[in-house]
């Protein structure tokens, strides 16, 4: 039967939704799309934080070999608990209680699908009428999309370049309400490298606590950490404020594709259990897909053989890609790096857009970039910075060096007559 095109139906999209879906893929991939395909190089991806594709970040077999382990066991082929595997937890448990100046229980351990759900739980249970949550700026930016998605009010503080990325506190203070449910901090920093000290991060949790607010670390590069500042969990001082930790094999381990995360719950007084939120996120659970079985039952062995030596090899690499990165950068002159990454894979740049002709903005830069060179930056749009971009340093070293190369034939190309660079 023919339908007239004017028939009325009842259905149609939410526009809200699609105009506020902002993501790092979503980008990326509108950036991709303008490669030229008859350029015959690769393309280098300083846009994706995922060095696992390469070799020398390549995971090790003996983690590779806790998995087969767990699927040839044939014990964990059915479906697990809404929670997670007992004896996961109870491993991340121990793993992390030993950072911690106390023990943390299974059951204070629930098990996601990659940090991506551990996010979109915790944002969806506070997602309550008038409620409003306190985001970073720059951020990585499934947080803004998934407070948007939930109706839950987002208020963007600072962070302070010329401070080490550090957070605005009297920005966050004055942003505050009796409205304002959490503050979300992440450490070592997506997207900006930095690492906080012991003494920002008890500020952070003193003035959470002033505020009567819960904070979100997410530790999604837990100790990888590679500068002056030793990595501190946020979980040290859940005895000021409640602490919920996010974070995944993903990026420590080097397997992001097998999408396993973690919520822990540091507060040892318990306020996140009084006030509900505990309930509420194993209710979420109750609801949502659940991590593979046989990855949650691979990760007391993967726990048990992450060694010294592949923690401190991986960690050589980054400081090593972080310092060529940030000199090589930095001799270009429409890129500034501000401040040499300590921490995770990533760095902010400033776009200095007075040294060049034609280049309207950071989204311009980024898709003439791709069809002149076929290198891939994130757009600062995507983490809430205007004319900045964000570049990922987790590949090899000879990528970054041919990446950075073509970025100088590139800024000769557009520079300001009045410029030059040698």
């Amino acid at each position: 039967m023919e339908i007239n095109s004017d028939h009325h139906w009842n259905f149609h999209g939410d526009e809200h939704l699609n105009k506020f879906s902002i993501s790092v893929r979503g980008f990326l991939n509108l950036v991709s799309s303008h490669r030229n395909t008859d350029d015959p190089r690769p393309i280098i991806a300083f846009g994706r934080a995922d060095p696992s594709a390469y070799p020398a970040f390549h995971t090790s077999p003996l983690f590779v070999e806790s998995l087969v382990s767990a699927v040839q066991s044939f014990k964990f082929n059915s479906y697990p608990s809404t929670h997670g595997v007992l004896s996961a937890r109870r491993a991340l448990a121990e793993y992390y209680s030993n950072s911690l100046p106390y023990q943390l229980s299974p059951d204070e351990v629930f098990l996601t699908v990659g940090c991506t759900q551990a996010i979109e739980i915790v944002i969806s249970v506070l997602a309550r009428p008038n409620a409003n949550i306190l985001l970073p700026r720059p951020s990585y930016p499934h947080y803004q999309t998934r407070a948007v998605f939930g109706h839950l009010e987002v208020r963007n503080f600072d962070l302070l370049p010329d401070k080490g990325w550090e957070v605005d506190l009297e920005a966050v203070k004055a942003l505050a309400d009796s409205n304002t449910v959490a503050i979300v901090i992440i450490n070592p920093n997506n997207p900006c490298g930095s690492v906080y000290t012991y003494q920002h991060l008890k500020e952070i949790a003193e003035t959470a606590r002033k505020l009567g607010i819960f904070v979100i670390a997410d530790e999604v590069y837990a100790h990888m950490a590679f500068g002056h500042k030793p990595f501190v969990p946020m979980g040290v001082f859940g005895s000021i404020a409640p602490v919920l930790t996010l974070g995944s094999l993903s990026k420590k381990w080097s397997v992001p594709g097998w999408r396993l995360g973690w919520i822990l719950v540091t507060d040892p007084n318990g306020i996140l259990e009084k006030n509900g939120i505990i309930e509420n996120i194993k209710n979420y659970l109750d609801i949502t897909p659940d991590p593979p079985t046989c990855i949650q039952g691979a990760i007391p062995q993967i726990l048990a053989k992450t060694s010294d030596e592949f923690v401190s090899g991986l960690l050589d690499l980054l400081r090593t890609n972080a310092d060529i990165l940030y000199e090589k950068i930095n001799e270009i002159p429409c890129l500034t790096c501000p401040n040499k990454p300590e921490g995770s894979m990533l760095a902010m740049v400033k776009l200095n857009l007075e040294q060049l002709e034609g280049i309207k903005n950071e989204m311009d830069f980024c898709i003439k970039l791709m069809k002149e060179e076929s290198v891939l930056i994130l757009p600062g749009l995507a983490v809430g910075m205007k004319n900045w971009l964000r570049f990922s340093f987790g590949m090899e070293r000879s990528s970054i060096e041919d990446g950075v190369a073509r970025l100088k034939a590139f800024y000769k190309r557009h520079a300001k007559a009045s410029n030059h660079i040698a």
